[in-house]
């Protein structure tokens, strides 16, 4: 499954793509574009996509490609919305700065001043915090930590802030940057104490409305009810096939907004403008800027063309440089959506490219893509060559799903009866879950927080079994039972890296 924050891996070992020679760098914008992106979507198998490209306050092109959902009819346009994921994240934080331009906070101010019952599990940690900690991403977390218990559950804004409360931070308190949705939608919650509106009123009429963004949605739930709007898809046992949306208005102000690329235009010219709409000052020139102060280091990277530098990040932004010129720019991901968004300032130029799949490296290419036919780089088709790297990774993937599909079908028996698993299950901060057995050989799994997710165990001989879950985002793996003096004590779960990278621990009542 796909991780989001090390997309740009996939591109330190690019070398010039066999039919670069055919691409005039200077013409790729306006003569190669559309043959690239529809040969990229054709080759990434993804339904559907929409682009755009300003520069100098003037939108250069704005298409839509492919379909909403596979097997409908319906094409794709300006309008239509896809989830753009933790591209939210730049709206939370330049809402957070609006008000600090009224005057109503200041992003120093420490968090319980707004939200008294705000803690950590680090006390002193819990008391120290400022807004601006929220949104830098410095408590301390590991990247997505936790994010397994508050992604796509049931759990409310009020309930994941108790339990961030709750979980223990991987690092010491603003040493080292971790990306945490759960922080940011912490500081989403601010907005209602200092203004007495949500998150997702404040939003709407603080940036939506001024620029005339009239078809986004702040949240998840409303999406399903939209008539013009994309279908999320994934890839199960190989097949790209449509999913569920994720509901994560738990998380809003972390990754619930769905957005079309012609509202997104305007977003991007705004900011591209420091706020102007025309000669209409729409949002304060002072609160983007505070979001482009660079806050914490993320770490080392390698761009394509050689260069290696410094990854930043400032408020809801990736700050980093690439051939001398200073980019402002992030992604975004949830079920069956990745999406980016990248700001040249000084240059005037915006890219924004969403798509309604996935498995797909294409929105993280296009834009490298277009950014060096900007800046005069040579043409490498970065497309193509993560396209090879992605069904690289792809195919051990594969191999491995096989090897544990071909165990299960040796029919090896558990270590012992299947009912001496079954039983109520407890890990100190995910909660409750239920293990009983299932259809067949196989037990099945229900989540206290995902009640409308389940997981299929399938026996691999000992103590093992092979793990699907419905939920395809969630990955498949192999769960260890633990046992003691023949009873079962415990059980390691794991979902795909693509929600946690680590492994959550359930006791046996």
């Amino acid at each position: 499954m796909k991780k989001i924050l090390s997309a740009l891996i996939l591109f330190l070992t690019l070398t010039t793509a066999s039919f670069a020679q055919h691409i005039d760098r200077s013409k790729f914008v306006k003569d190669s574009l559309d043959f690239y992106i529809n040969r990229a979507l054709t080759n990434w198998r993804i339904p559907g996509a929409a682009v755009c490209i300003v520069k100098d306050n003037k939108i250069v092109m704005m298409k839509a490609y492919g379909i909403k959902e596979l097997g409908q009819p319906d094409k794709v346009d300006i309008n239509t919305l896809f989830m753009i994921g933790s591209n939210t994240k730049a709206f939370t934080a330049t809402s957070l700065a609006i008000l600090q331009t009224q005057g109503k906070l200041n992003l120093d101010d420490k968090v319980t001043k707004y939200l008294p019952k705000f803690k950590l599990e680090n006390r002193s940690a819990g008391e120290m915090a400022v807004i601006r900690d929220l949104l830098c991403h410095r408590l301390g977390m590991q990247t997505f930590q936790g994010d397994f218990t508050f992604y796509n559950t049931n759990l409310t804004r009020e309930d994941v802030i108790q339990k961030l409360g709750e979980l223990k931070a991987t690092y010491p308190f603003r040493t080292k940057w971790g990306y945490t949705n759960a922080a940011f939608l912490t500081a989403g919650q601010i907005i209602p104490a200092v203004t007495g509106k949500p998150w997702e009123v404040f939003v709407r009429e603080n940036i939506f409305a001024p620029l005339g963004m009239i078809n986004t949605l702040a949240l998840s739930a409303d999406l399903p009810k939209s008539y013009n709007r994309t279908v999320p898809h994934t890839l199960i046992d190989g097949r790209l096939s449509p999913i569920p949306y994720a509901q994560i208005d738990g998380l809003a102000p972390a990754g619930a907004i769905s957005s079309s690329i012609n509202d997104m235009s305007k977003w991007v010219l705004a900011l591209l403008n420091n706020g102007k709409v025309g000669q209409r000052q729409m949002l304060p020139e002072a609160a983007i800027k505070a979001t482009r102060e660079p806050q914490d280091i993320v770490g080392e990277v390698h761009h394509p063309d050689g260069e290696s530098g410094y990854e930043l990040y400032g408020l809801g932004w990736f700050l980093e440089q690439y051939a001398g010129h200073d980019l402002v720019m992030h992604t975004g991901g949830v079920n069956g959506y990745v999406s980016s968004v990248t700001l040249a300032p000084q240059d005037h130029l915006g890219i924004i490219v969403l798509t309604n799949t996935d498995e797909n490296e294409f929105y993280e290419a296009l834009k490298w893509e277009v950014l060096d036919a900007y800046f005069k780089k040579p043409y490498r088709d970065y497309s193509d060559v993560s396209l090879s790297e992605f069904k690289k990774e792809q195919a051990k993937e594969d191999t491995l799903e096989k090897r544990w599909k071909d165990t299960v079908a040796m029919l090896r028996p558990p270590a012992l009866p299947l009912t001496d698993y079954t039983g109520k299950y407890v890990n100190d901060f995910y909660g409750h879950m239920e293990v009983t057995t299932g259809e067949g050989n196989n037990l099945e799994i229900r989540f206290e927080h995902h009640p409308r997710m389940y997981a299929k165990l399938e026996p691999l001989g000992g103590n093992r079994f092979f793990v699907t879950f419905s939920d395809p985002t969630l990955g498949k793996a192999v769960f260890p039972f633990y046992v003691q003096n023949g009873k079962v004590t415990g059980i390691k779960v794991k979902v795909a890296d693509f929600v946690e990278y680590g492994p959550y621990e359930f006791r046996k009542e």
